[in-house]
């Protein structure tokens, strides 16, 4: 496995692809056994993955507390990210069943990684991620208080979840972050606009979530897909039937490259991410195993400047339609 730095007055050392841990416990069901889900998360150990990624809000907990039994073995080999901010007081749903309610004031940003680094089983953690910006919590005062968790030595490293790139420099500026988090693929390309500049002249990394697009890069849907009520994806926009039968041409794309390079479409995707910046790291998400070690071949994929070129000229010609969250969700990104 190849690694990759995080942050470059922070640095942190990560696998070139990491594994995003959601999917075990929330959004995309059935879900595994307890039994099972170590297993895989232990075999993806073995594989050479040493970045997992989850959060408070995922169950909520659950999450945490399957990856603090999977990892405890191997606490010292592996970087663990969590996140923090959604208001468990005040826990408002949305039509989707996912959190809207927000709370990154102090007092709560300590109750969360108290708790956290209970289900965790650890001392510490390693990359500590404000969930979504809280509007009526100055960014300013989230990054002391971090900064005050890091000089007690409970999180190592800190960063933010979909934030616009005003808000990155403004925390930055209070405490260094490693990196920043937001969906960014073939899919969804928005990140480039004004975030990866940011981060870039900031040196901070950038880790993006659903770099499959939520398996559609995969080539597994066709036009006329349709999703189950307990799939989140059946709540998405994008892929509502009007709009999977436009956005497919671009998975079918994917498929074409898959061909030339003799290889899955989900690693011409991966790859291709890969290449844009050395400090971009992935973390797909998968619960079985033949899955994350044919993500974890992205990183072997290599593609020529002609080839990239090619690539990104027909990109811009594909129209995606359709949001890529549910209108609530949205609300909450890019503050």
């Amino acid at each position: 496995m190849k690694h990759r730095v995080l942050g470059r007055q922070s640095a942190l050392e990560v696998s070139a692809v990491g594994l995003g841990c959601m999917g075990f416990t929330q959004s995309y069901p059935p879900y595994l056994p307890k039994e099972e889900a170590v297993t895989v998360i232990r075999k993806a150990v073995e594989l050479g993955v040493t970045f997992f990624d989850t959060a408070e809000v995922y169950g909520p907990f659950e999450n945490e507390k399957l990856l603090g039994e999977a990892l405890k073995p191997v606490r010292d080999q592996v970087v663990l990210a969590t996140k923090f901010g959604f208001n468990f007081g005040q826990y408002r749903l949305d039509e989707t069943g996912r959190p809207t309610s927000l709370n990154s004031s102090p007092k709560a940003i300590r109750k969360a990684v108290e708790g956290s680094l209970s289900r965790l089983q650890t001392d510490h953690i390693d990359l500590y991620y404000q969930h979504r910006v809280d509007p009526n919590t100055p960014i300013e005062i989230v990054a002391d208080t971090v900064k005050q968790l890091i000089q007690e030595g409970k999180v190592l490293h800190w960063g933010l979840s979909e934030a616009a790139a005003d808000t990155v420099r403004r925390a930055h500026a209070v405490c260094p972050l490693t990196a920043v988090q937001s969906e960014y693929s073939m899919w969804y390309r928005k990140p480039e606009e004004e975030l990866l500049p940011a981060l870039e002249e900031l040196g901070i990394g950038f880790v993006p979530f659903s770099p499959l697009g939520k398996a559609v890069l995969t080539g597994r849907f066709g036009k006329d897909t349709t999703f189950g009520k307990d799939d989140f994806r059946s709540q998405i926009p994008r892929f509502q039937p009007e709009n999977l039968k436009n956005n497919i041409v671009l998975a079918e794309y994917v498929a074409d490259w898959a061909k030339k390079k003799e290889t899955t479409p989900a690693r011409v995707a991966l790859g291709w991410l890969l290449v844009q910046k050395p400090w971009i790291v992935p973390i797909p998400g998968t619960k079985r195993v033949e899955r994350i070690e044919e993500n974890i071949g992205g990183a072997e994929i290599i593609f020529t400047q002609e080839e990239l070129s090619q690539i990104r000229a027909v990109l811009q010609t594909i129209p995606i339609t359709g949001e890529r969250y549910p209108e609530e969700q949205e609300r909450l990104t890019g503050k």
